[in-house]
Order: C-alpha cells, then sequence, then structure tokens
C-alpha cells in the first residue's frame, strides 16, 4: 500500500490545523483532526478574544497554493495603511508600501476558520474530531489519550506521525519538554488586551474610513481598531496589566469613564456602550513561547503557535503559521510518491523554521512599542519619510523592514537583521536635518550598498 493513503493525526483545527489538514489530503493522505472546541460553525463563540487577524503576503501565499485565495479575499477588506488618532483628533495617514497593491488584509479569525474547516472537510480525506481534549501521550506506545468534554469518554488514538497545531499552550509541547527536554520558554507580556466593538451605523456603515488600520497611540499602551465586512469594527485596548493606570487599576465605571474621556475623547461617541463592554468583555494575556527542536523523531512534529506564539502586534502570527504550512509542504512534495523519510524532513524543518519563529516573535514586540509611541514621534516620522524616499529611488537596494515582512517572502531572520541595519542607517542620515528632502542620498546609497544590498540579494524569495 502507498504511504500516500496512511492516516495522519493533527491535533488542533484552529487556522493552522485546518489549513495543514487541507494540504496533507491533497498531497493524498487521510487526516483526522482532533480539536479541543466546539465546531463554531454551529454553536455561538462568545465575544471578547479574538483579535481581528490583518493577512499578508506570506500568509496569502499558503492559499494561492491550493486556488483559494480569492475565495477568503472576499471576507476580507484591504487596509494600505495606518490611521493615526492623536488626542486632539485630527488623523493622519501613514502608507505601509509604496502603492495600494501593498496592503494588508483585515479578517475575522472566527469566520476564516469556520471557511478552512470546511475546505479540508471537503476534501473527503478529512475528518475532525471536535470537543476532544488530549490528555496524555505515549510516545513508546504511539498513542494519543482523549477526553471527550461533553460524554467524558476517553478514547486511545494509535498514531504514524502526530502533526501539533495545538495552540500556545500546547499539550503536546509540553509533553515534548516533559519527557525529552525539550527547551521551552513562555514569556507573558506585561500588557493584556481588551475587546470592545464598534457597531456599524445604519445599513451597515462604517463608523470609521474601512480601508485602514486605526490606531490610537498613547505611549505606554494604545488601542486599535481593524474594519469588518458588517460594517463594524473590532477594536483591541493594550494597557499594563497592573500599575498605576492599568486594567488592575480601571475598577469603576466613573474610572474608565474619566481615562476614555481624557485618553480616547473620539471614541465615545462612536462605541456609546464602552463602559458596559469594557466590564463585560475578559481582559486577555498575550505570550511569546519559543521551542526547539520543534519535533521529535519522525513521530511528532509542532507547527503555528504551539511552536512559536508571539504577541500580536506585526500581524504575523497566522501569517508565519500559513507559511510554516507551506515550507512543510514543499518538502513533502519534493519526494513525489516514495516512501516519505518524516525524520529528515521533520528535522530539516524545525532547524530551517526556528531561527525564523524567533526573529518574528522578536519583531513583534518590537512593532508594539513602534505602533503605541513611535508613530506619534516627530525623529520617527522624520525617518519614516526619509526611508519612503530610499525605497523610491534605490528601490532595487533596499526595501524597509515592514515591506520586507508584510510583502515578501523573505526569511523573517533576514528581516530582523536588515531592520537593525536600517535603523542605524536612517538614524545616521537624520542627523542634522529637519526635512526627508535634506538627505545626502549619496551617503545614502553608500550605507545601503554596504549595510543592506549584500543581505537582501541572495534572500529574495517573493
Amino acid at each position: 500500500m502507498s504511504n500516500r493513503t496512511q492516516s495522519l493525526t493533527v491535533v488542533g483545527a484552529g487556522l493552522v490545523g485546518s489549513l495543514l489538514s487541507t494540504v496533507l489530503a491533497k498531497l493524498g493522505f487521510d487526516v483526522d483532526i482532533f480539536e479541543r472546541r466546539v465546531d463554531m460553525r454551529k454553536e455561538t463563540i462568545s465575544a471578547g478574544r479574538s483579535i481581528n487577524l490583518a493577512m499578508s503576503v506570506r500568509g496569502l501565499y499558503s492559499l494561492q497554493k491550493l486556488g483559494i485565495h480569492e475565495e477568503i479575499l472576499k471576507k476580507a477588506i484591504a487596509m494600505p495603511g495606518r490611521i493615526i488618532h492623536p488626542i486632539s483628533g485630527k488623523t493622519s495617514f501613514q502608507a505601509y508600501g509604496q502603492s495600494e497593491a501593498e496592503c494588508i488584509y483585515s479578517i475575522s479569525r472566527a469566520e476564516l476558520n469556520k471557511t478552512l474547516m470546511t475546505i479540508a472537510e471537503e476534501t473527503q480525506k478529512v475528518k475532525i474530531h471536535f470537543q476532544e481534549k488530549l490528555t496524555q501521550v505515549d510516545f513508546e506506545g504511539r498513542k494519543l489519550k482523549f477526553q471527550n468534554d461533553k460524554t467524558k469518554k476517553e478514547t486511545e488514538v494509535h498514531y504514524n506521525q502526530v502533526f501539533g497545531t495545538d495552540g500556545s499552550s500546547s499539550v503536546l509541547r509540553h509533553a515534548l519538554r516533559d519527557q525529552f527536554g525539550h527547551e521551552e520558554s513562555e514569556s507573558i507580556l506585561s500588557h493584556g488586551y481588551k475587546e470592545l466593538h464598534m457597531a456599524p451605523m445604519f445599513q451597515g456603515n462604517f463608523k470609521m474610513e474601512k480601508h485602514g488600520l486605526h490606531i490610537w497611540p498613547r505611549g505606554s499602551y494604545m488601542l486599535i481598531a481593524l474594519p469588518n465586512c458588517d460594517g463594524s469594527f473590532t477594536c483591541t485596548l493594550f494597557l499594563f496589566n497592573t500599575g498605576p493606570l492599568s486594567f488592575e487599576s480601571l475598577t469603576t465605571p466613573e474610572k474608565v469613564e474619566a481615562f476614555f474621556k481624557e485618553q480616547f475623547p473620539d471614541v465615545i461617541p462612536l462605541i456609546p456602550d464602552y463602559i458596559d463592554q469594557f466590564f463585560h468583555n475578559p481582559t486577555g494575556q498575550m505570550v511569546t513561547v519559543k521551542t526547539y527542536p520543534w519535533n521529535h523523531k519522525e513521530d511528532i512534529v509542532l507547527l503555528g503557535d504551539a511552536a512559536h506564539a508571539i504577541v500580536p502586534f506585526f500581524g504575523q502570527g497566522m501569517n508565519c503559521g500559513f507559511e510554516d504550512v507551506a515550507v512543510l509542504s514543499e518538502m513533502i512534495e519534493k519526494i513525489k510518491n516514495q516512501e516519505v523519510p518524516w525524520k529528515s524532513i521533520f528535522d530539516e524543518f524545525s532547524a530551517s523554521r526556528k531561527p525564523n519563529g524567533d526573529a518574528i516573535a522578536d519583531l513583534a514586540v518590537d512593532n508594539f512599542v513602534e505602533m503605541r509611541d513611535r508613530v506619534a514621534d516627530k525623529k520617527f516620522l522624520l525617518a519614516k519619510e526619509v526611508e519612503k524616499l530610499l525605497e523610491k529611488r534605490f528601490p532595487e537596494e533596499y526595501v524597509s523592514r515592514y515591506r520586507l515582512v508584510s510583502f515578501t517572502r523573505v526569511p523573517y531572520r533576514i528581516a530582523l537583521d536588515a531592520g537593525k541595519r536600517q535603523d542605524k542607517i536612517l538614524s545616521s542620515l537624520c542627523e542634522g536635518i529637519s526635512s526627508a528632502g535634506d538627505v545626502d542620498f549619496v551617503r545614502a546609497y553608500e550605507l545601503i550598498k554596504k549595510e543592506i544590498a549584500p543581505l537582501l540579494k541572495n534572500a529574495r524569495t517573493s
């Protein structure tokens, strides 16, 4: 029997697990997915923890390979840049790329997940088992034990290969840590988040410009808003968990009202019930997960948040997870119809993706500082104006860190390195000037040719 008819096991039917299962099915495998949650297509999921997704080139690439990107983009809204809301109320627009074609897409996590689960099942080779909680991993016996959340019935599943896509609190990752000593770190961000829903106007009209990621930067904290196709916005407040001004300190309606009147006065008429939502919606935590290796022999491999959970400030969590799927699938595709050497593929995948997972984790934390603080800083804005000029004048040699991450498939580790070098170049070029037009382009080109061009020359993948 061809190994392409063997059954594979996926733990977790989230975004990455559902997409991965479709890819594996297209490669000829039968797939069983075990998902702890209920089927969200049949049950109403409580609001307050979604954090809309920002899809970009890396995520779209995996969807394009399956020919489903057009279907997905029908549920998304293009965002070509940031719309900044200062306390004064006068907004400004900061483009992400060199043209409107370079944009990210706002999409509902829940709607995308529902669509990907349905697409997986339509292959007729994927079966999703809902409300099955993984409770035990027997590596020696190659067995997984699940308990049904509804019936409490326990089931043992014998596996061939297991793909762990069970999120930032991955049971599989913890089992690898506990039984084999795999490296693991889980860093909880000092900030938490709380979502607020901005309802649409009459007949589904938007209360703000829909083609943009709205940001209210306030130094150590911020509010953001992403558009939804029904005319609403999903708003997210990022604030310290503890301290003088924090979720812990905002304990009464009066304190929340005073906080919003002082810091977000233009939001109050847009979300009239913001105080009720503040106390009704949960406060979420954000964690950065790093681990290594991502696999154990030919038995188990981790992908997505199970391997590299990151904070959401570069909009790359889903995109990185989808890129995991693309990289792994391309490794399997090279084998053609021969027996798949799972151990060598898992080893190579783990070693090649680990540096990129760590890099985007660091980039995401840094982008949080940029979004909440630097986007309103005059020196930062001058540097960004200079950077735009450099990109236009030297398009082959200079690509900004943001564009490398969001609009190319250059490895994250290269984008991180390039970004550090670019910061030094921009800092040097901005010394002693007050206008971007005063920059010394001859000197700029010399610095770019020396520091940036060699790094990017052999790194472009799109």
